[in-house]
């Protein structure tokens, strides 16, 4: 258990940064941070700006237990990542996948807003061209499909031998019957949630009502690491480490959970720093051959300063922090 430190001490010397996306991801074009230094190092604070105090304040902890707590110990050396793949144009997938050094699997995002389903196809089939046979794809519906719409989508997907779909419809009852009727449509594409793990009250409703094939996991959203390696062991269904577009100091947290799993079978969606212009480390967690390595990030000093965020920006998020700190206290604090 991680004590909880004043929020005097987590707003003395805090940094707000403002970082340029490369293209649009989730809606997002400037990914925004506030990053605190305590004994054991860096800590994020970085839930989305719609997101409820209630819901930011686990954000809270984990940026805490980041920067105040030991890590778990590391099983691997090396996490294997994925690239990923916004919702671009089939055109712009190239320079896409060209960021992310030696990876062999690729996750794109389907479902989008305005877009259908043969433009996530042209995505996917772009993706499979440029890679190969032998790289696995995985698709991300961020919950935006009905079943019937996920069941032709991931028929026609299928086509392109698709290792999961991650959360591709909306709540657990509705995952629940996508599957049983993908099995009988013989349809062989695995379901995978992610929304319905980090956003509900009740993570563990998923294996209850057999309702995935496999975990998505993110630090942030979870609490932290302490508190995602519950979850996983409580689930006892295989996980997949993803990120929630951290910076470096947020995706250290990722690789620091994934090299502890006792389990690793499926590469993990850590390498979102790709996804921007630059970084808060001067040493970005960017993959090299498809891997990261288990460290700590410090961020460099001079990108904090070149990337601090407007004024108003830095007030709202330390507002922000001041807001969730009392709700994480009420909770039980950090685990």
């Amino acid at each position: 258990m991680t004590d909880l430190p004043p929020a005097a001490a987590l707003l003395e010397g805090a940094h707000v940064v403002s970082i340029p996306m490369r293209v649009r991801f989730r809606g997002v074009e400037v990914r925004e941070a506030l990053l605190f230094e305590g004994p054991s190092g860096w800590g994020e604070f970085s839930p989305f700006p719609e997101y409820a105090d209630e819901e930011s304040a686990r954000w809270l902890a984990a940026g805490i237990e980041e920067a105040y707590a030991a890590r778990p110990t590391p099983v691997r050396e090396v996490v294997p990542v994925n690239a990923t793949v916004p919702a671009v144009p089939p055109d712009r997938v190239p320079e896409v996948l060209a960021r992310f050094d030696g990876c062999t699997t690729a996750k794109v995002k389907v479902a989008e807003a305005g877009q259908s389903v043969d433009d996530d196809l042209d995505r996917i089939a772009a993706v499979r061209e440029i890679m190969g046979r032998r790289a696995q794809i995985r698709i991300d519906a961020n919950g935006g499909w009905d079943v019937e719409t996920a069941t032709e989508a991931l028929r026609r997907s299928a086509a392109y031998d698709i290792e999961y779909a991650e959360q591709p419809c909306a709540t657990v009852d509705e995952l629940a019957a996508l599957r049983k009727q993908l099995a009988r449509n013989g349809i062989d594409v695995l379901v995978a949630a992610d929304e319905s793990i980090r956003k509900a009250a009740d993570p563990l409703l998923v294996a209850r009502k057999k309702a995935a094939d496999l975990i998505v996991v993110k630090v942030a959203p979870l609490g932290g690491v302490a508190a995602a390696l519950d979850i996983v062991d409580a689930c006892g269904l295989p996980a997949v480490v993803s990120s929630a577009l951290d910076t470096s100091v947020g995706i250290s947290a990722g690789v620091a959970l994934a090299a502890a799993l006792p389990h690793l079978d499926h590469a993990c969606g850590l390498g979102t720093v790709g996804l921007f212009t630059t970084d808060v480390a001067a040493e970005p967690m960017r993959p090299r051959q498809g891997t990261l390595a288990p460290r700590r990030v410090t961020p460099d000093p001079d990108l904090l300063a070149v990337l601090a965020a407007p004024p108003d920006r830095q007030k709202w998020w330390l507002d922000r922090l001041a807001r969730c700190h009392p709700l994480l206290q009420r909770a039980g604090g950090p685990r």
